[in-house]
């Protein structure tokens, strides 16, 4: 599934840009579920994206996490903080211009990050009859 983003679309020259490019596309090799992109600029000076995704279970989401840490410092050349990775219910990597949210989808639920940026509401807890 492709992300959805909110995005304006930027250089492909901008360091910024390519790192959120890289997050997007690692995400969706890894097969992440319901990925989303928030446009941080001139909401907040902590980053320029916020990336949302899911994992299936806490394995995907460490796995995802990972993946998308060491691509960042194999092609970007830049380090990534990462809390969260012992239980990997919910993972943040702080990768400077771009912040990724990795969750189980009930933890993303509950948190529901969309809503606090203003973006929507988060997906629904997936139903466990159906899995």
């Amino acid at each position: 599934m492709a992300a959805q983003s909110l995005a304006h679309p930027t250089p492909a020259a901008d360091p910024a840009a390519a790192l959120h490019n890289l997050v997007l596309s690692s995400l969706e090799d890894d097969q992440a579920i319901e990925t989303i992109s928030i446009p941080l600029e001139g909401k907040s000076s902590i980053a320029d994206h916020m990336v949302i995704a899911s994992g299936r279970s806490t394995r995907q989401v460490a796995s995802m996490a990972q993946k998308l840490v060491e691509r960042i410092k194999g092609e970007l050349g830049r380090s990534a903080r990462v809390e969260g990775l012992p239980t990997a219910d919910w993972v943040l990597i702080d990768a400077g211009d771009v912040i990724v949210h990795l969750f189980r989808p009930e933890v993303r639920s509950f948190y529901n990050l969309e809503r606090m940026w203003a973006f929507g509401e988060a997906p629904p807890p997936p139903n466990p009859a159906h899995a």
